[in-house]
C-alpha cells in the first residue's frame, strides 16, 4: 500500500489511540528499581480518571454495559477476595467450582434448560469469542468422531460474529458465509442449498452485532435438526437480555434451548449479564457433546492434566464476579435494567425517526442502527466522534449502531444524542465529502475496489497499539 495514502488515511488516529506518549514515564526496560507503589497507584488513578468520563456519561456504543459505581466498587471487593483462586487446582479453591458451576446452571435455566428433558451443560469462558472457538472446535472433533468427517465445513450468515471465521482460521474449518435477505436476517432457503456432506453445524445469532436482529433461529436450528447437524445460536450479545425483553411484552422470536434443533448458545456474562471484563458461557445440549470440548492428556510426566476450556489457569476472581453480579441483580434486577433500556432505544427509534435523512435497520429491542441514502454515514460518524460520541461503524451496508446500556438511561443522554445527531445531520449537508480518522477506513471496506488495503490498514492499526 502506498506510504502516503497510508499517512493520510491514517491522520489523527494515532493520536487518539496514544495519547500518554508525551509527558508520561516511558518503561522499553524494566526499572533498575521498582516504582513506588504508591506512585503506581497514583499514575493508574490518573488514566482511570480521564477514560471513565466518556463512558460514565454515556457516549459510547456497548463497551461498559452497567457501569454504575455502587456495583463497580462491589465487583472490585469480590474480585479482591478471589484474586488468587484458580479453578485449574480445585482441590485447593472449591468454592471457584462451585461459583462456576452454578454460573452454568442459573444461565441454562435463563435460556429455558428447565423447559427440555434434555440436560444442559457448560463451562465459563474468557468471553464471547472463547465461547465460539470452543464449540465450532467442539463440532469440528464431534464430527470427525462420529462422522468420519475430515474436511469440515459451517454455515454462517455474512452477519454472524467475525469469531466464526477466526474458528475457521484456527481449526481447519471452512465457514460458508451465506447473504442475508433484506430483512438483514439469516436466509433459511440459502442455508438450505449450502448443506453438504462435509456439513457439519450451522449458525444463527440472538442478535448478530451489525444490526441486532434476531435471525429466524426455530426454521434454522430445526433445518440442522433435519440433517443431523449441530446447531449453535449466538447470543452472546443478547442472551442477557432477551429473555428480560420476553418476560416485558416484547416479540422476541424463540432462540434458546426451548428449540431442540439448538445444541450449543454462546452467552456473555461480561455484557448485559452485568459481570466484569472476562467471562462468557458456552452451553451444549447434553454433557456428551461437552466431552469434545474438554482437553486431558494421561501420560505426561508432569500427571495427569485435564481442562475444560483454551487455558489452563484461568482467574478464578472473573469467575466469582460473574457469580456475584448475577445472584445480586437477580430476575428482578434484570427485568429493572432491561426494561429501562429498551424504554430508552425505544425513545430514540421515535425520535430519529423524524431525520428524513436517516433511515433505521430494523426494529431491534436494544440496539439503534441508522444508515443514509442521501447523506455519508461516515461523516455522521466521524462528528459525532469529534463530541467524544463511541458509536459503531459498520459497512455492508454503510451504517452505525448504538447499542443502548444501563449508561444511556441516565438522565439527559439520548436527549444529548439526538441533539448533536441532528447538529451532525446538519454539518455533513454543509461540509460534502470532509472526513477522517476512522470513517475513511470504514469507507474503504464498503467499496470492492479498495478493500484489500484495509488488510495493510489493519496491520498498522495493531502494530500502533504494540508500540511502547
Amino acid at each position: 500500500m502506498d506510504a502516503d495514502l497510508l499517512a493520510e488515511i491514517t491522520a489523527g488516529v494515532e493520536k487518539s489511540l496514544k495519547p500518554y506518549r508525551e509527558g508520561f514515564a516511558k518503561h522499553e526496560f524494566l526499572p533498575e528499581r521498582g516504582m513506588d507503589r504508591e506512585e503506581i497507584i497514583e499514575l493508574m488513578q490518573n488514566f482511570k480518571e480521564m477514560e471513565a468520563a466518556k463512558w460514565k456519561e454515556g457516549f459510547v456504543s456497548g463497551a461498559v454495559y452497567h457501569g454504575n459505581e455502587d456495583h463497580i466498587d462491589f465487583m472490585n471487593q469480590v474480585y479482591a477476595i478471589n484474586s488468587q483462586s484458580n479453578p485449574l487446582h480445585p482441590e485447593i479453591w472449591p468454592s471457584t467450582t462451585k461459583f462456576e458451576a452454578e454460573i452454568v446452571s442459573m444461565t441454562a435455566n435463563m435460556l429455558s434448560a428447565d423447559q427440555t428433558d434434555d440436560e444442559i451443560v457448560g463451562v465459563v469462558s474468557s468471553g464471547g469469542t472463547e465461547s465460539i472457538l470452543l464449540a465450532m472446535k467442539t463440532y469440528r472433533d464431534w464430527a470427525r468422531e462420529t462422522k468420519g468427517i475430515q474436511q469440515p465445513e459451517i454455515i454462517a450468515p455474512t452477519t454472524a460474529h467475525a469469531a466464526f471465521s477466526k474458528a475457521g482460521d484456527y481449526f481447519g474449518i471452512k465457514i460458508n458465509r451465506i447473504p442475508v435477505g433484506e430483512d438483514f436476517r439469516a436466509d433459511v432457503e440459502k442455508t438450505r442449498q449450502a448443506i453438504n456432506e462435509n456439513t457439519i453445524a450451522l449458525v444463527g445469532s440472538a442478535p448478530p452485532f451489525p444490526h441486532g436482529i434476531v435471525d429466524p433461529i426455530e426454521e434454522l436450528s430445526e433445518l440442522a435438526r433435519e440433517n443431523d447437524l449441530g446447531f449453535h445460536t449466538d447470543g452472546c450479545l443478547g442472551g442477557f437480555i432477551l429473555p428480560w425483553a420476553e418476560k416485558l411484552g416484547y416479540d422476541i422470536p424463540p432462540f434458546d434451548f426451548r428449540l431442540p434443533g439448538v445444541t450449543s448458545i454462546s452467552v456473555d456474562t461480561h455484557k448485559y449479564g452485568y459481570a466484569a471484563k472476562g467471562t462468557s458461557v458456552i452451553l451444549y445440549r447434553g454433557a456428551e457433546l461437552r466431552h469434545f470440548q474438554y482437553f486431558s492428556v494421561a501420560d505426561w510426566p508432569g500427571g495427569f492434566y485435564v481442562s475444560p476450556t483454551f487455558a489452563g489457569s484461568r482467574p478464578g476472581a472473573l469467575i466469582a464476579v460473574a457469580w456475584a453480579a448475577m445472584v445480586s441483580m437477580g430476575e428482578a434486577g434484570y427485568l429493572k435494567s432491561a426494561k429501562r433500556i429498551l424504554d430508552t432505544t425505544d425513545w430514540l427509534k421515535e425520535e430519529i425517526k423524524n431525520f428524513p435523512d436517516l433511515q433505521l435497520i430494523g426494529d431491534p429491542p436494544f440496539m439503534v442502527t441508522i444508515r443514509s441514502e442521501t447523506l455519508n454515514i461516515y461523516q455522521i460518524m466521524e462528528y459525532m466522534t469529534e463530541r467524544n460520541w463511541g458509536l459503531s461503524g459498520l459497512h455492508l451496508p454503510p451504517s452505525v449502531h448504538l447499542c443502548v446500556t444501563q449508561r444511556h438511561t441516565q438522565d439527559g443522554v439520548k436527549e444529548r444524542f439526538v441533539t448533536e445527531l441532528k447538529e451532525a445531520i446538519a454539518y455533513v449537508k454543509e461540509h460534502p465529502g470532509a472526513s477522517e480518522g476512522m470513517g475513511p477506513i470504514y469507507g474503504m471496506a464498503s467499496a470492492i475496489e479498495t478493500r484489500g488495503m484495509v488488510t495493510a490498514v489493519f496491520n498498522w492499526f495493531m502494530d500502533l497499539l504494540y508500540s511502547v
